[in-house]
C-alpha cells in the first residue's frame, strides 16, 4: 500500500500548541502514520507519494458541528415550486462545497436522513463525514412548526416521508415516542428546539419550549440507545437553563445567555455552539434569499446580544465548538465563523482548536479526528495562507488547496509528484 507524505509546510495540529515549521505528515490507507518534523520522517518500505505543501499550513480537517446539508434558505415561491426529489440532487452541490471549504466532518442538525449519510459512506456522492439528527423535536407552535398566520404550513425542510418522522410533539409521552422514532430512523444525535428562534413565524428566540420533564425524558431515551446525546437549539435564557439542567450535551446559538446559564454550563460541562454567522447571514441575505420581514427584525434585535453572550461565555471558560447553521447561509462559507469568533475575543489559535479538537470532542469523535496524530484518521487540510496571521483569508476557499478525508484526496489544487523509489 502506498504511503502519502505531505511535507514542506507549517504544522498546526489542532492541539493549540506552537506551530511546527518544516513539518510533515504521512498517511497509509485511511490512517495517519507520522506527524512531526520533516527531518524525523521514518524510512518507509512502501511506495511513496509525496505532496509538497508549498510552504503553506498543514491542519486537521475542519469540523462544523451545526449544519443543515439538505437546504439553503430560499424564497417561499422557490420552495413551493421545487419538486421533492430535486432537493437531494441540489444537496450534492452543498456537500461538495462543504468539502471544498476544508470541512471534513459535520453534525447535521435537522433535515438530512440516514440515506444521505450512507450515500457518502458508500461512495455514491462526495461529502463530509456525518452525524445526523434526522429531524428536530418541537412543540406545537414552536420553532420548527411551519404553521403560518394564513393557516398553511410552509416548510423550510421536508418532513414526514419514509425515514423522516414528524418532529412535533407535546407532553412527556409524545416526546418519548418521537425520540424513539427519530432514533429508529437512524439519528446519531437527538436535536430539540428548546426555545423559539429567528426564522420561525409564531415565536421569538426568548420563548421557552418544552418543560424540564419533557427535556429530561429526551436525554433519558437517547442515553438508552448506546449513549446517544441531545443537542438543543436554545436562544432564550430560561430555555437554556432547562436544557442544561436536563443534561443536554450542547447548546446551539445561545443568544441570550445570562450569568446563571453560564454557571450551569460550566457545572455540567455543557458545550456551546455559537453559530455567530447565522443571524449575520439573515441580515446579509435578506433580499436575495427572501428572508421574511419578521425574521430580519428578530435577527436585528438579537445580533449584538448574541455577540455579547458568546464573549461572556468564552471569558468564563465555557467549552466552545465551532458551528455555523450552514443552510441558513450558503454551504462552503462555513469558515467565516472563525473570524467572527475572533472578533468576540478568541485568539486565532483558539478558533482553530474550536473547529478541530473541541468540535471532535463535542461530537464524541476525539479518538479518531480533530487533531493530527499517528493512528487517527487522515483528515488533512493544506492552506496557502496562515490562519494565525490572516484568519479572514479562510473566507476564500481558493486558499484551501488540499482536502483529504480518511486518506482520500477530495480536493487538490497543488502539484503531486511521485518519485522513483
Amino acid at each position: 500500500m502506498t504511503v502519502t507524505v505531505i511535507k514542506n509546510g507549517t504544522l498546526i495540529d489542532g492541539n493549540g500548541g506552537e506551530p511546527l515549521k518544516e513539518a510533515a505528515v504521512a498517511f497509509k490507507g485511511e490512517k495517519l502514520v507520522f506527524v512531526g518534523k520533516e527531518s524525523d520522517l521514518p524510512v518507509f518500505t512502501d511506495d511513496i507519494q509525496t505532496i509538497d505543501a508549498g510552504g503553506g499550513c498543514i491542519l486537521p480537517g475542519f469540523i462544523d458541528t451545526h449544519v443543515h446539508m439538505m437546504m439553503e434558505y430560499a424564497p417561499i415561491e422557490s420552495r413551493l415550486s421545487t419538486p421533492f426529489s430535486l432537493n437531494f440532487y441540489k444537496a450534492q452541490e452543498y456537500l461538495r462545497n462543504t468539502i471544498n471549504a476544508g470541512i471534513t466532518s459535520v453534525r447535521d442538525c435537522g433535515g438530512t436522513d440516514a440515506g444521505v449519510k450512507q450515500a457518502i459512506e458508500q461512495g455514491y456522492i462526495v461529502g463530509p463525514r456525518m452525524q445526523v439528527s434526522i429531524t428536530a423535536l418541537t412543540t406545537t407552535g414552536g420553532h420548527g412548526d411551519s404553521y403560518t398566520a394564513s393557516g398553511q404550513s410552509v416548510k423550510l425542510m421536508h418532513d414526514e416521508y419514509p425515514g423522516m418522522p414528524n418532529g412535533i410533539c407535546d407532553g412527556v409521552e409524545e416526546v418519548r415516542k418521537t425520540v424513539r422514532e427519530v432514533l429508529r430512523a437512524g439519528a446519531d444525535v437527538v436535536k430539540v428546539h428548546a426555545t423559539g428562534g429567528v426564522l420561525s413565524a409564531t415565536d421569538h428566540p426568548e420563548f421557552t419550549q418544552f418543560s424540564f420533564e419533557e427535556l429530561k425524558v429526551m436525554v433519558e431515551e437517547a442515553a438508552f440507545r448506546k449513549g446517544r446525546k441531545v443537542m438543543a437549539h436554545a436562544q432564550g435564557a430560561e430555555g437554556i437553563k432547562n436544557a442544561v439542567k436536563a443534561g443536554i450535551h450542547s447548546i446551539e446559538h445561545g443568544i441570550y445567555l445570562d450569568d446563571e446559564c453560564i454557571e450551569l454550563m460550566l457545572k455540567y460541562g455543557t458545550y456551546l455552539v455559537p453559530t455567530l454567522l447565522a443571524p449575520l447571514s439573515v441580515l446579509e441575505l435578506a433580499e436575495e434569499a427572501g428572508m421574511p420581514e419578521w425574521g430580519v427584525k428578530k435577527a436585528q434585535e438579537s445580533f449584538e446580544a448574541h455577540k455579547k453572550s458568546i464573549a461572556k461565555a468564552y471569558k468564563a471558560g465555557v467549552k466552545i465548538a465551532m458551528g455555523t447553521d450552514a443552510g441558513v447561509m450558503k454551504h462552503g462559507t462555513n469558515l467565516r465563523e472563525l473570524a467572527l469568533m475572533n472578533e468576540i475575543g478568541m485568539s486565532p489559535m483558539e478558533t482553530i482548536v474550536a473547529t478541530t479538537k473541541v468540535a471532535a470532542e463535542c461530537m464524541g469523535w476525539e479518538d479518531k479526528i480533530g487533531t493530527l496524530e499517528a493512528g487517527k484518521l487522515a483528515d488533512v487540510v493544506i492552506t496557502k495562507t496562515n490562519p494565525l496571521t490572516d484568519l479572514s483569508s479562510f473566507a476564500d476557499n481558493s486558499n484551501i488547496v488540499l482536502v483529504v478525508k480518511g486518506g482520500e484526496v477530495l480536493k487538490d489544487t497543488i502539484p503531486v509528484t511521485v518519485p522513483t523509489v
